[in-house]
């Protein structure tokens, strides 16, 4: 039986070692009894990007050198699947990082590095595998690094199955169904030539191959220390013996806006004054409210230091662009924020309302200005965020005060939530005043 793909056979450099292990993985599947549908060859960019086209199988061709993370992908959705990986040392050098993963996971997948020592497809460039006396087109380069041992390095990062092999081995189908047949993730590190670049320049012959081979550790198949359950039946127990996980609680439509247009909030602060928070609040609010929101939050990456701003739209339509154009509320309440986001008050109009704290600066702006001493009202730096939504709520701009206090109570739990309400009142009877 045959697997291969008649209108496409293999066309590679007379000599190339990919040809034979194209023959080979093609004799395994007939060993195995494979059909077509029950395996799925993921490909990396160069000569061995091209294995997914030889055979009629499922397949999949992506970027250079992340063949392990579309597999690993297709393996966990479709358990049952087969997954061979083809990669190339070029890949496998740029893609180190994955195959570190690959062999600490333990998936289930079976990847065949077609190791020829170089770029072969791009004009015999050094990779991670060449040899440090090479002589190739990148010049020196390769002199300057230590070249990579594929095999120990996945049997340090746990890959419980390892073999090192010749493209030219008589037993190299036997070999790529021993690993096929390995439940777990698997590697064959199969050494070849590169006829249309590296050897140009660097004698090498399959019996070369099976000395420099025969020179260097054994790796042929399981490494005790190594095995141990494979990834994906421990994650499918694990996750059938946990505990489910509750649906988020929905926020409903419970009470009618004061207003039903769209609004455009901008709340500018500085670390520490929870305007993130404060920006979820007043989302909730308005859901409570039946209009659809956004949240767009920046500040630094350093932590209580800094400004802090929380761009929110509130919308009875659908929200498609949810940059902030024209302002129509602004909680301008610390300096760091003002100066973040200045420019947005030369967009207000007079319908804009500007809640200022009377101890910051603004630009000049069109809008309506109601400015709150909040240090004289008791109102701690950390709560200002709160309070001007209290502030907000009351007078009734985007929500009211029903809509606030539902969306805290759904926030905060115990004292926080008392705490949290007490503030919003404290802040509505400034407006009444």
């Amino acid at each position: 039986m045959t697997l291969r793909n008649s209108s496409r056979p293999p066309v590679f450099c007379p000599g190339c070692s990919h040809e034979r292990i194209t023959q080979a993985l093609d004799t395994a599947l007939g060993q195995m009894g494979l059909k077509g549908n029950e395996i799925a060859i993921v490909s990396d960019i160069g000569c061995s990007g091209l294995f997914d086209t030889f055979f009629h199988t499922h397949a999949m061709h992506g970027l250079h050198g992340r063949a392990l993370t579309y597999a690993a992908g297709l393996k966990m959705a479709a358990p049952d699947l087969h997954v061979i990986v083809t990669m190339g040392d070029g890949g496998l050098g740029i893609g180190g990082a994955h195959l570190l993963s690959a062999c600490r996971r333990n998936l289930d997948l079976s990847l065949l590095i077609l190791n020829n020592f170089n770029f072969g497809m791009t004009g015999g460039q050094f990779s991670a595998t060449t040899p440090r006396d090479a002589r190739l087109s990148s010049s020196f380069l390769n002199h300057l690094e230590q070249p990579f041992d594929v095999c120990k390095v996945a049997a340090a990062a746990g890959a419980p199955f390892v073999m090192r092999c010749s493209g030219y081995d008589k037993n190299l189908p036997d070999m790529i169904t021993k690993a096929l047949s390995y439940k777990g993730f698997s590697l064959l590190d199969i050494w070849g030539l590169c006829t249309g670049r590296y050897t140009q320049k660097n004698p090498l012959t399959p019996k070369m191959i099976e000395a420099q081979i025969a020179a260097l550790p054994a790796f042929t198949g399981e490494i005790a220390e190594n095995a141990r359950q494979e990834y994906a039946d421990q994650y499918r127990q694990i996750i059938a013996d946990a505990k489910k996980v509750p649906d988020p609680p929905a926020i409903g439509k419970a009470f009618v806006p004061p207003e039903t247009g769209k609004q455009e909030v901008i709340i500018l602060g500085s670390a520490g004054q929870r305007i993130i928070t404060a920006g979820e609040i007043l989302c909730l609010a308005a859901m409570g409210g039946g209009m659809r929101v956004s949240q767009k939050n920046d500040y630094p990456i350093t932590v209580l230091r800094g400004h802090s701003v929380s761009e929110v739209i509130l919308s009875p339509d659908p929200i498609h662009y949810t940059g902030i154009e024209k302002p129509s509320l602004i909680l301008a309440l610390a300096q760091e924020g003002i100066e973040r986001a200045g420019k947005m008050f030369s967009r207000t109009d007079e319908h804009c309302l500007i809640i200022q704290a009377a101890d910051t600066q603004i630009p000049e702006c069109r809008g309506k200005i109601l400015r709150v001493d909040f240090q004289k009202l008791k109102i701690k730096n950390q709560d200002r965020a709160l309070a001007a939504l209290g502030i907000l709520a009351a007078a009734k701009r985007g929500i009211s005060a029903e809509m606030l206090e539902a969306a805290v109570q759904f926030r905060f739990k115990s004292h926080v939530q008392t705490k949290a309400l007490e503030t919003v009142k404290q802040a509505s009877a400034f407006f009444s005043e």
